[in-house]
């Protein structure tokens, strides 16, 4: 039988493991109650060590700030260079993208030359300068009003440009990620035109690093019923994994 501190620090160990815990789970690996589980999550979200969900918990870590594009670069190069890749293989001669901003995207961009005949609309002024270096591709910028962190437009005049179209594949990348919240963002006015962006895509790829993922931001861009397939490194949590392909979510670790 486990003390308090010890029920407590184990359920802090897998959270920081699997990114999420359930009550029921708890109960049944520490041999207590239901009850007992939820006051101890109670006392540990009291010392904001946790936020208590549904029928369980997830780690603590809300986004509160917005980074730069340059400095975000300069964060886990390796793994946005490896997403970005696989997120170019993805897609075929003749496709129509919708591409969001973001370091990770634009890796996804980079990796887009050499394919032929590709229409892409895209939010981000630096993805669209980078893939304006390729003659083969269709470029298409949306007008609004620039975000400067993101260096991406944002607005009515970016959704609607977007309803006019409809496209094979949106690579979307967001600013964190748990399994009941969804796929959020640190703006409000991206969030919105992600959302419309989803609605103008046959399918939504998800590019993100591992660190991501067991984080909110601000605004809710959708659930996993709107995603189709996410790309990430080999850090991603457990659970998260097994919850993304519970909902038949494919997942591509690189």
């Amino acid at each position: 039988m486990y003390n308090v501190a010890e029920r407590r620090n184990i359920a802090l160990k897998m959270l920081k493991e699997d990114g999420q815990v359930t009550v029921a789970k708890l109960s049944e690996l520490l041999e207590v109650s239901e009850v007992t589980i939820r006051k101890d999550l109670q006392y540990l979200e009291k010392r904001n060590l946790l936020i208590r969900t549904h029928g369980g918990a997830m780690q603590n870590d809300f986004l509160d700030h917005y980074q730069h594009f340059e400095e975000a670069s300069k964060h886990f190069h390796e793994e946005k260079t490896r997403i970005g890749e696989a997120a170019a293989n993805l897609v075929k001669d003749g496709d129509t993208l919708i591409l969001d901003s973001g370091s990770t995207i634009m890796q996804v961009a980079r990796h887009l030359h050499g394919k032929r005949k590709l229409t892409v609309l895209t939010s981000a002024v630096n993805v669209a300068m980078e893939l304006n270096r390729n003659t083969d591709i269709q470029l298409i910028i949306l007008g609004g009003v620039i975000n400067q962190p993101s260096a991406a437009v944002v607005g009515p005049y970016a959704e609607s440009m977007v309803r006019e179209h409809f496209c094979s594949k949106l690579f979307l990348a967001g600013d964190g990620f748990d399994p009941e919240f969804g796929l959020t963002t640190t703006n409000a006015l991206e969030a919105h035109l992600n959302r419309v962006m989803i609605r103008s895509a046959q399918e939504t790829i998800v590019v993100m690093y591992s660190s991501k993922f067991g984080k909110r931001g601000l605004s809710r861009i959708c659930g996993m019923e709107s995603i189709s397939t996410v790309i990430t490194d080999s850090g991603i949590p457990d659970g998260i994994r097994r919850a993304l392909e519970e909902k038949e979510i494919k997942v591509i670790i690189v």
